[in-house]
Formats: C-alpha cells, structure tokens, sequence
C-alpha cells in the first residue's frame, strides 16, 4: 500500500513539475546603449533581480537579451524596465 501511495504521489508532483516548465515563456528583447563588453553584466544583472525571470543571454554583439521567464510572475514590461532603469532601454521584439 505505502509503494502505491508514494506512485500516486511521485506521479502527481512529476506532472506539475513539468507543467510549469512548460509554462515558462521565452522573449528576445532588443538593447540599446550598449558601448562596452561590460555594458551586458549590468542588463544581465538588473533583468535576474526580476521575480519570476529563470534565466538571461545578454549578447553585446547583437545588442539583445534572451530571457526565460514565469509569465504568471512577471511581464516582457517588468523585464524592459529592469533594463532601462539601469541605463540600457529595452524591448521585447515582436514575433512575427
């Protein structure tokens, strides 16, 4: 009975772990005002403090931002002005 029960269990908290996975959402930001190879750690930086974001490319190459986040938790808008509050405007880039 008690190997039943931890199945049930298990199989429970398995399907909502990865129902939340699936739920997180993944967005391209564009980047301005990057002038330096330093410039990224400060956006990388200011978009991580952002509740719900799980995680953050910044490439100064492509002036962008990759951003993994909770959207039940936070919004492309709460991201954008993390970034811009420090001095680099971002946006989310449209998908087409």
């Amino acid at each position: 009975m008690k190997i039943k029960w931890a199945a049930m269990v298990l199989l429970f908290f398995g399907s909502v772990t990865s129902y939340a996975a699936e739920a997180d959402q993944t967005v391209v930001f564009d980047v301005q005002k990057m002038t330096c190879a330093t410039c990224p750690i400060a956006v990388r930086t200011a978009i991580r403090r952002v509740d719900g974001v799980k995680s953050v490319r910044v490439s100064f190459e492509d002036k962008s931002a990759v951003v993994t986040f909770d959207p039940s938790t936070t919004s492309t808008a709460v991201i954008a002005k993390a970034s811009t509050d420090v001095g680099f405007p971002a946006t989310a880039r449209v998908s087409e």
